[in-house]
């Protein structure tokens, strides 16, 4: 069993915290499910771009609930323990969550730039095959890499039982391994896991350079970059911005300042880009906001 210490000092205002996270909690399901079933139920968004939106939704739901009902839990109990196996499933689920979000963001840029830049030539690279090996590769690329970094950290032999943190993290985890274990296979697959998803990062880049250059040559494609790009640019620099930010802090960060402050920098890739996501596209994609104000007029009837 490992002990969660993230929470000590929050006796005084536990129902409190609870009320608030169980709110985030269901607007976050709210946000998202709208979103998902809006798209699914209505034929004319069954488009690459609406179902690349479909899945970022469904994997913030998927992240999420990987963290929120254990903390629920946890704000109601004297005894903050999590089990061994249930560690490494919720680390595995974190950081899938994460990589995964990156992913599909990445295929989104894709999507943008095929439709901006060679929109002659959309239909045809853009086939439901493509779509579908695309899709796979967002889910797949980061649930396989990560198997394969947990199945490494599994079989560490552990000499501490203290998490640091609100949940458990890999690269914790392997911080409590013995110090005569050898932890460099665990660490060489964590720098590749990076480079693969800084190359993620680049490529994303790369296209919104010309995406940009694309928009900049007619008053047409300047609508287009605003309508649909702005949105997906929007959810990148946020979710870049908080997640760079974690990761900086978990591996560099100063222990010294509060703990309700470490808290909230555990969990802003938690709360903010789940969040923030289905309500940038909500409001700013006109198909999905036109669908969902004719669905709440329909009830009002």
């Amino acid at each position: 069993m490992f002990t969660l210490s993230g929470l000590s000092g929050t006796t005084n205002y536990r129902v409190v915290l609870f009320a608030l996270t169980l709110l985030c909690y269901f607007v976050i399901w709210l946000v998202n499910l709208t979103i998902i079933v809006t798209i699914i139920v209505h034929k004319k968004l069954h488009e690459p771009m609406y179902i690349f939106l479909c899945n970022l939704c469904i994997n913030g739901l998927y992240g999420t609930a990987g963290f929120y009902p254990k903390f629920l839990i946890d704000l109601l109990s004297t005894t903050h323990v999590i089990s061994y196996a249930g560690c490494l499933l919720q680390a595995f689920v974190m950081y899938s969550f994460a990589c995964c979000d990156l992913s599909i963001l990445a295929v989104m840029a894709y999507d943008r730039y095929l439709a901006i830049c060679r929109p002659l030539h959309y239909h045809s690279v853009m086939s439901k095959r493509r779509l579908s090996q695309l899709i796979c590769f967002s889910w797949l690329t980061p649930f396989c890499v990560f198997s394969v970094s947990l199945l490494l950290t599994s079989r560490l032999k552990l000499c501490g039982f203290k998490i640091q943190k609100l949940f458990c993290v890999n690269w914790i985890i392997v911080k409590l391994a013995c110090s005569d274990v050898d932890t460099s296979s665990s660490e060489i697959l964590s720098y590749t896991t990076i480079v693969i998803y800084v190359s993620h990062g680049f490529f994303t880049i790369w296209t919104y350079m010309h995406i940009i250059k694309s928009c900049s040559r007619s008053k047409e494609d300047k609508v287009k970059f605003m309508q649909t790009c702005v949105p997906h640019l929007t959810s990148l620099i946020t979710f870049l911005v908080v997640i760079i930010f974690d990761l900086m802090y978990m591996r560099f960060g100063s222990t010294d300042i509060r703990q309700s402050l470490q808290n909230f920098i555990a969990i802003e890739f938690l709360l903010i880009p789940p969040m923030i996501n289905p309500l940038i596209y909500g409001f700013k994609l006109t198909k999905i906001r036109n669908r969902i104000l004719g669905l709440l007029h329909f009830e009002r009837k």
